[in-house]
């Protein structure tokens, strides 16, 4: 049976006691951890560098995303690779020569993601899907925390899904932005098996254990075939 995987994202996260946050994640079965890098100019927001990655891989042995919201990521992917991040995340939107770009990641032997923002289509990938390990759709105008799902997003989910199916590729599907228990199911019955949770885990106020449990109840639910 295919399985979901929850990233956290610690751009929720009480950066006064990190470590213990990240920990306390882990314990409650975060599989992954999401770092958001944004620059100021592709996205409205200034964020971390490669520094954060490093702190985070000190906290726990779990893979790492380094989302990277930037202009020109290519400059700065070998250095996220170094601070320990295992899957590096570029946007289409600001990668001309993208699949030089998707090589460089792998010749730094990680794991490439290509970002979607809400407005692109998923027929921009239709070259370049083959190459990449993952794709992640945001379901959220990208730059900032805490942001209200886009319901149309569940639509470009299936649309991503049905390609890759019809072409027998083995490239996963994430969404981030607004997911949470009351949504998961559904991300999850069109295709998605990694969910970036940040709001949702580290901001409820039942605490990070219990917002995990509900998360990972509501996306195990979409896994579960219509009539079973």
């Amino acid at each position: 049976m295919a399985t979901v995987d929850i990233s956290a994202s610690i751009l929720s996260a009480d950066f006064t006691r990190l470590c213990a946050h990240v920990q306390e994640a882990e314990a409650a079965g975060a599989e992954r951890f999401h770092v958001d890098v944004m620059d100021g100019r592709f996205v409205p927001n200034l964020t971390f560098g490669p520094l954060m990655v490093d702190a985070v891989r000190r906290c726990t042995p779990r893979p790492i995303e380094a989302h990277l919201m930037i202009v020109e990521p290519e400059r700065y992917i070998p250095d996220f690779a170094k601070a320990g991040a295992d899957n590096i995340q570029v946007h289409q939107e600001t990668c001309p020569h993208l699949h030089r770009t998707v090589q460089q990641i792998k010749q730094l032997g990680k794991k490439a993601t290509v970002v979607l923002n809400p407005a692109t289509p998923v027929a921009t990938l239709e070259d370049i899907l083959s190459d990449v390990d993952q794709v992640l759709l945001m379901t959220v105008n990208p730059g900032f925390g805490g942001q209200k799902y886009i319901e149309s997003s569940l639509a470009k989910v299936l649309r991503l899904r049905q390609l890759i199916e019809e072409r027998r590729l083995a490239c996963a599907i994430e969404v981030d932005g607004g997911v949470g228990p009351a949504n998961a199911a559904a991300v999850v019955k069109a295709g998605a098996r990694v969910l970036v949770a940040g709001a949702s885990v580290f901001g409820a106020k039942e605490g990070v254990a219990e917002a995990m449990r509900r998360l990972r109840a509501s996306a195990e639910a979409g896994l579960i075939p219509a009539g079973a």
